[in-house]
């Protein structure tokens, strides 16, 4: 598997800072998450946040829908 810093992505730590700083918990974002039909549990959001499995495309947007984040400012990450 290809990574970049060792990580399997380079979003996770910022999505973590982001849902943190709004006081979500890894359940209330897996259970936003489920409500827009994606199926996700908390253990693959904590792998996801530590860099450990992919992003998906379809996750990824998701996310930045819910936890408000620009898309664009995930250009910078790298």
């Amino acid at each position: 598997m290809r990574k970049f810093n060792n990580k399997s992505n380079i979003a996770g730590s910022y999505i973590n800072k982001i849902r943190e700083s709004k006081n979500i918990t890894k359940e209330e974002l897996c259970q936003k998450m489920q409500l827009l039909g994606i199926n996700m549990d908390r253990v693959h959001l904590y792998r996801l946040e530590k860099g450990l499995v992919i992003i998906k495309d379809f996750e990824l947007i998701a996310i930045c829908n819910i936890l408000n984040i620009d898309i664009n400012v995930l250009k910078n990450l790298l």
